[in-house]
């Protein structure tokens, strides 16, 4: 049960709904417009809370683009695709077979010992999710923090738009305790969807992972470049559109930026 990760997201379920059930049978935004029978916010806003658990459910239980066999057969054809994306005046960095899984790691892959498994273009591990961030749903995570955090702006605007006054402390804290644990709470996962959503849109920008980011100095295949260069940057414009296609297949190994020789 907590290896399969259920405990986190029932946890998280189950948060979204309180939080919300809160945010409703308060006197909020929420609830005066129910009362005057304006139905359309109260229901764009259940929407979009509905829309931030499917695509919690989606990123968290979607393949992250596990290595499940050798997609690289004998050492003649790993010679010619590492030619392929490497430039030929360095040396190309050996793919190695991992220690864990004993598969033929590609470029940009890590195993992950949480989930017992390669990944490829691996990013993170995401306790959150209690699933890795990797080539298959690193777009649809950003999309689902995306989301949520629209979700959380708007539930933080509903939740201080709820409190009511009270003669005395105490009597404020009966009427307005709840909501002001949902304030509280909405208030730090608005903070924290926020950083992980800008980190993250700016990582797909030079394409780049969080584990290259923090890692560079310990990769094969970058720790040789020069200071901050990424070799898989092909601008920012054409690294979006790469990230967010999913009309196309993208070789994620590809390098784009060659270095020269100096002439001796």
């Amino acid at each position: 049960m907590f290896r399969t990760g259920f405990l986190v997201r029932a946890g998280h379920t189950l948060l979204t709904w309180v939080t919300t059930l809160i945010l409703f049978l308060h006197d909020t935004d929420l609830r005066r417009c129910e009362e005057r029978g304006e139905l359309l916010l109260p229901l764009l806003f259940f929407f979009l809370v509905v829309m931030s658990v499917l695509l919690y459910f989606a990123v968290s239980l979607m393949d992250p683009g596990f290595v499940l066999t050798d997609t690289v057969k004998g050492v003649e054809g790993s010679n010619e695709e590492m030619e392929s994306m490497i430039p030929q005046t360095s040396t190309p960095p050996r793919l190695r077979r991992c220690g864990y899984c004993l598969l033929q790691q590609p470029m940009r892959a890590k195993h992950c010992q949480t989930c017992q498994h390669c990944v490829r273009r691996f990013d993170h591990h995401c306790p959150w999710i209690e699933n890795c961030v990797g080539e298959r749903n690193h777009r649809w995570f950003i999309v689902y923090l995306l989301v949520q955090l629209l979700a959380l702006l708007w539930a933080l605007h509903i939740a201080l738009s709820g409190f009511s006054p009270g003669a005395t402390w105490e009597l404020w804290f009966r009427l307005n305790g709840f909501l002001l644990a949902a304030l509280l709470v909405v208030g730090v996962f608005s903070v924290v969807a926020a950083l992980l959503l800008g980190c993250h849109l700016y990582l797909a920008s030079i394409n780049c992972t969080t584990w290259e980011f923090m890692s560079r100095h310990r990769i094969s295949y970058l720790k040789n470049c020069e200071h901050e260069e990424n070799p898989f940057d092909r601008g920012f414009f054409c690294n979006l559109l790469d990230f967010f296609c999913i009309c196309r297949t993208v070789m994620w190994e590809q390098v784009y930026k060659r270095n020269t020789l100096n002439p001796a």
